[in-house]
């Protein structure tokens, strides 16, 4: 493109020289040949003056790239972070580009899915196996513990007390228990023989002790069974009583919640309370990493039906892709109110970086071609105004 331009200044010149001095209708091309010139070697200068000294001669207010570069720099960061990088201009380019739908309707597909957890499973097991037990039992008795030692435990245990006994959560549990312990007094006969014998006055006869130990197991065993047969016995009546007079106590009984209080700080403070959660980590950390290592397991592939089943929910359910698509959005434009700033810094600190003339460089070749068409339009711009401002001294 330079050498089209230059090529044009050239072809300029040549007529000029050749109409010089001649009358007639040459007059009019020697006129637009000679503003052509001017206007050729105006706006070279121009764009020259751009990048360079034209010339290399050091004129003001040429070269201004290389000097000016990093003022350059920071006003097109403030350039882009105001009129661009907005949170209204990328919500709604978050809104038009459809994230959830697209990102539900590919997780629908199994073997993205697959391809999913096929992918991270693995990255995930590392990060898991990276965590020394160290690092966690430093964690729990710098962080964790301390702060659930100053936590109020006894209200928030009492309204979940409560919360599970409006909801008869604890029936299930209940049921299990009373039946275990039926189970365990039918087939402990003489564990439960030999406790109560042992408690017998000395003087009474062996007879009448097997006699009345045998008919206690009976009667122990018959008054179980009710409790487990019958939902409404008294039993467990009196235990939701006491669940729910505790419930009541934990939240607003100071002895109780004080005792609660002293409690858990008993509790936390035992040394062996963070080993033992180190190696219940470490076991579940060990069951964990395994499942994901294990290509054709269980949990990968629960994974998969899961990541699958909820790609189908976001590309099937508007209403929870609309939720989705305003929190994205919400997000985003937190993050650009509050760094966007930060964020458009790379372009001031990116060209701070740059040498002068390399950033004059860089900008030339990418913009350069346009701008060679401005010295070709003053070529020809220049040659037709100088064509008419000949044509009208002549018409004067």
């Amino acid at each position: 493109m330079r050498a089209i331009a230059l090529s044009m200044l050239v072809l300029a010149a040549v007529v000029f020289v050749l109409t010089h001095g001649r009358g007639g209708a040459w007059g009019y091309v020697n006129a637009a040949a000679e503003a052509a010139m001017v206007g050729a070697v105006a706006d070279w200068f121009a764009v020259t003056a751009l990048f360079r000294h034209p010339l290399g001669i050091p004129v003001p207010h040429t070269a201004i790239i290389p000097e000016r570069k990093d003022s350059i720099g920071r006003s097109l960061e403030d350039f882009v972070t105001d009129n661009f990088l907005t949170a209204e201009n990328v919500q709604m380019r978050l809104a038009a580009a459809q994230v959830p739908l697209r990102i539900g309707g590919w997780l629908a597909d199994a073997g993205n899915s697959e391809r999913v957890v096929r992918e991270s499973a693995p990255a995930l097991a590392r990060g898991l196996q990276s965590v020394e037990d160290k690092e966690v039992a430093d964690l729990l008795e710098r962080i964790v513990l301390p702060r659930l030692a100053r936590e109020p435990i006894a209200p928030l245990g009492g309204h979940v007390l409560e919360g599970i006994l409006q909801d008869r959560s604890h029936v299930g549990l209940v049921d299990l228990a009373i039946r275990e312990i039926y189970v365990w007094v039918q087939d402990n006969e003489e564990t439960i023989t030999s406790i109560i014998g042992a408690r017998a006055p000395w003087w009474s006869p062996k007879w009448l002790d097997d006699t009345v130990i045998a008919r206690i197991h009976v009667e122990l065993l018959a008054w179980v069974k009710d409790v487990r047969d019958d939902p409404d016995h008294q039993m467990r009546q009196a235990l939701d009583h006491f669940l729910g007079q505790l419930a009541h106590d934990l939240q607003h009984d100071p002895s109780t919640m004080a005792k609660a209080e002293s409690l858990k700080e008993h509790i936390l403070a035992h040394p062996s309370v963070s080993s033992s959660l180190v190696s219940l980590w470490g076991s579940v950390r060990q069951a964990i990493v395994e499942a994901l290592l294990d290509e054709d397991g269980e949990l990968r592939a629960r994974l998969v039906r899961a990541l699958q089943d909820l790609g189908g929910r976001i590309a099937t359910d508007a209403e929870l892709r609309e939720s989705l698509d305003r929190r994205l959005g919400e997000i985003v434009g937190h993050v650009v109110t509050t760094y966007g700033h930060e964020i458009s810094t790379v372009i001031s600190q990116t060209i701070d970086r740059w040498d002068g003339d390399e950033a004059s460089r860089r900008i030339e070749l990418h913009v350069g071609r346009d701008l060679q068409f401005i010295r070709i339009n003053g070529t020809v711009v220049g040659g037709l105004v100088g064509l008419l401002i000949y044509t009208l001294a002549q018409l004067l």
